[in-house]
């Protein structure tokens, strides 16, 4: 091994794969068409690695649209002592060069159809055939060590209130946050003894989402599946090829399985973990009547390291029912604070913005006008029960201030849900002359048998809102989209295109009642 390709002395999180006690034909990867074994993706690590060129101290980016590639160019970026950088092949060829153009790679890796799109300043290493690579431009490293030994990828925030921003994460952190969910969820034990079983990974490895959870599968020992883009009837293929009995989802995907008649059962699924976006406890409940699996909720947020608050199964067993839609109980190590506009501590079920200090997190490279005593100010609203369990109510950026009352879009959303001819809905403050801003809803009409829409009523939806809600809380006036909201791709709505698209008409009704 060249001092180029020499890893962490203690490993870092190349040694999930390289030191994995498996035989070397056990196959830990798979997707729909294929899968690799442990020593097929080891080789294919260490010839990546080979051929990356200088890239120690430097940023490596993978500009993402492979699942098998990326996860092979994140080993053997580590491997090699670089940093690996993720870039969103779905992106827009300005936002590709922008991200490229901020971060300055050694060397950019990707394949054939990605390679046109990366400016001639970068090193290009393209795939050409799995495993067949072809340098097209040499590395271009800084002059000077850009990283420190530890840290290990950066990430970008999912951009749903606005820009994207740069997130660096550590080899210690990230290995120490996976191996405390590990160990919560086996509640302190080894384990039953039985190989672990596959880890179906519906979101791209673009996203911190899919590379932890990546990680966490191959640090349990876990198969990791791919699915580079989410089907709900591929997905429920896959559920059942495998006979998986647990597997991850977020929010938005599992409103996609449930909404779908293709999809009559998941074979033997009995729990799912919600990842990416807070889950509104209606919508757990939704899937669950449809498919009988039971949702375990979880928060986390990329600056934090990764997941934060979570279930054990003792947890599950006690208060699964009781407290569906809960995010869980903190980490162990993880302190979190709800605290009011004032920075004042709350009581229990008190609503308030929430602020994690995380063993996890790049403590150095975390907004400093966020952090105070170690504590990360999340942005997210929500509330700590009598029994320390967590539960998200939005996000402070997402509330209405109509008039100086403030009102929560998701209560609102969760109302709208209630009523039967509603399949999903999101609320947001639009701009008004006379109060600043009001509420106005989106509303996705549920399907009947046979694919039939069946569209509300405007005044009967609000009048159904009046019945559960004070009446500053009730929309201004109600807009019904075809498909599904603007999203990240990570599920999150993109409340900010909705409020752009909005027309400012209301009807007499709603404009007497403001």
């Amino acid at each position: 091994m060249t001092e180029a390709t020499r890893p962490l002395k203690d490993g870092g999180l190349a040694a999930f794969l390289l030191d994995h006690e498996d035989p070397a034909d056990t196959p830990v990867l798979h997707w729909k068409d294929g899968s690799r074994t442990r020593g097929e993706l080891v080789e294919a690590v260490k010839t990546l690695a080979g051929r990356l060129g200088p890239v120690a101290g430097q940023p490596v980016t993978c500009l993402v649209d492979d699942g098998v590639r990326a996860i092979t160019t994140m080993f053997a970026t580590w491997l090699a002592g670089g940093v690996y950088v993720p870039v969103n092949a779905r992106l827009t060829d300005a936002e590709v060069r922008a991200q490229l153009r901020a971060t300055r790679p050694a060397v950019v890796v990707t394949g054939t159809t990605q390679a046109a799109r990366v400016p001639e300043e970068f090193g290009l290493l393209v795939e050409e055939a799995p495993g067949r690579w072809t340098s097209l431009r040499p590395a271009t490293p800084s002059t000077e060590r850009r990283y420190g030994e530890d840290e290990a990828v950066v990430m970008r925030t999912s951009g749903t209130t606005g820009e994207s921003k740069p997130v660096v994460l550590g080899h210690k952190g990230v290995r120490d946050g996976i191996d405390t969910v590990i160990a919560k969820l086996r509640g302190g034990g080894a384990g039953s003894g039985r190989p672990p079983m596959p880890n179906l990974i519906p979101t791209s490895q673009a996203l911190w989402a899919g590379a932890w959870n990546a990680l966490f599968s191959f640090r349990l020992g876990a198969a990791v599946i791919l699915m580079d883009r989410f089907d709900p009837v591929d997905y429920a293929g896959l559920v059942r090829r495998f006979g998986l009995r647990s597997t991850i989802l977020a929010p938005a995907m599992m409103a996609m399985l449930a909404e779908d008649p293709r999809v009559e059962h998941l074979g033997e699924l009995r729990f799912v973990r919600s990842v990416t976006a807070p889950l509104a406890p209606d919508q757990a409940r939704r899937f669950r009547e449809r498919f009988g699996v039971d949702v375990l909720n979880s928060y986390g947020q990329t600056e934090l390291g990764g997941e934060v608050v979570g279930w054990t199964a003792a947890d599950t067993r006690a208060f699964g029912v009781s407290k569906l839609g809960a995010v869980g109980r903190p980490h162990p190590g993880v302190e979190v604070r709800v605290l009011d506009e004032a920075g004042r501590g709350l009581p229990a079920d008190g609503t308030g913005e929430i602020w994690v200090r995380s063993p996890f997190a790049h403590e150095a490279d975390l907004p400093a006008d966020r952090v105070v005593d170690g504590f990360l100010r999340t942005g997210d609203l929500g509330r700590l029960d009598a029994e320390g369990f967590l539960w998200i109510e939005g996000r402070v950026s997402d509330m209405v201030n109509r008039g100086g009352l403030k009102i929560v879009p998701q209560e609102v959303e969760a109302a709208l849900r209630r009523h039967p001819a509603v399949a999903d809905a999101c609320v947001a403050g639009v701009p008004d002359a006379r109060l600043g801003e009001v509420p106005v809803a989106w509303v996705r009409p549920a399907r009947q048998a046979g694919g039939v829409e069946a569209r509300p009523e405007e005044a009967a939806l609000l009048a159904f809102l009046r019945e559960d809600l004070a009446g500053y809380k009730v929309p201004v006036a109600v807009r019904f989209v075809d498909g599904d909201f603007p999203r990240t791709e990570i599920g999150k709505v993109l409340r900010r295109e909705l409020v752009a698209s909005f027309d400012g008409t209301r009807s007499p009704e709603q404009t007497e009642n403001r």
